[in-house]
């Protein structure tokens, strides 16, 4: 599975500018190589923008790329416990990397979210203010980078 690092993460980052959620920007820029089109990307990570739901928890980008591990290497057998023990450590060193690079996995403090602060549902407008005061196209971006990282890894382990 070749990929083009630089490429895969440049998508991501323009899906985010094109108006997309980070899950979505992250999901989509490499849904082909799981055989989806990048509508069946965005429906799948849809949720997960906001920190799941704007609700600032988990960081959208973060989740995107979850959600591609488990499209590679995710189980489809309910008892395959050593197979989802697999997928667990891959989404573990996944996010430690993404934490590592940003402080945290959380929404909220990566957006620098004051305790308490209410969840609402409306998304942002997304204007010029909106990309100068968030972090999120570099959360994408980390995020997507991550991804391929890991793909190559896997690659070179293969070889």
């Amino acid at each position: 599975m070749l990929i083009n690092k630089e490429e895969r993460v440049a998508k991501a980052v323009a899906l985010f500018h094109e108006g997309y959620n980070c899950a979505q920007s992250v999901a989509g820029a490499f849904a082909d190589l799981y055989g989806f089109t990048e509508e069946q990307a965005f429906r799948m990570a849809a949720s997960f923008g906001g920190g799941i739901g704007r609700m600032r928890q988990t960081c959208g980008a973060a989740c995107g790329m979850f959600l591609l591990a488990g499209l590679d290497c995710g189980v489809t057998e309910g008892k395959d416990r050593e197979g989802k023990s697999h997928n667990y450590a891959v989404v573990q060193h996944l996010a430690h990397e993404f934490e590592t690079e940003n402080g945290s996995t959380i929404c909220a403090e990566l957006l620098g979210l004051k305790p308490k602060t209410p969840v609402v549902a409306q998304a942002e407008a997304r204007t010029a203010e909106y990309y100068a005061k968030r972090p999120c196209a570099k959360m994408v971006e980390t995020a997507a980078r991550i991804f391929a990282r890991y793909l190559e890894e896997k690659e070179e382990q293969k070889a």
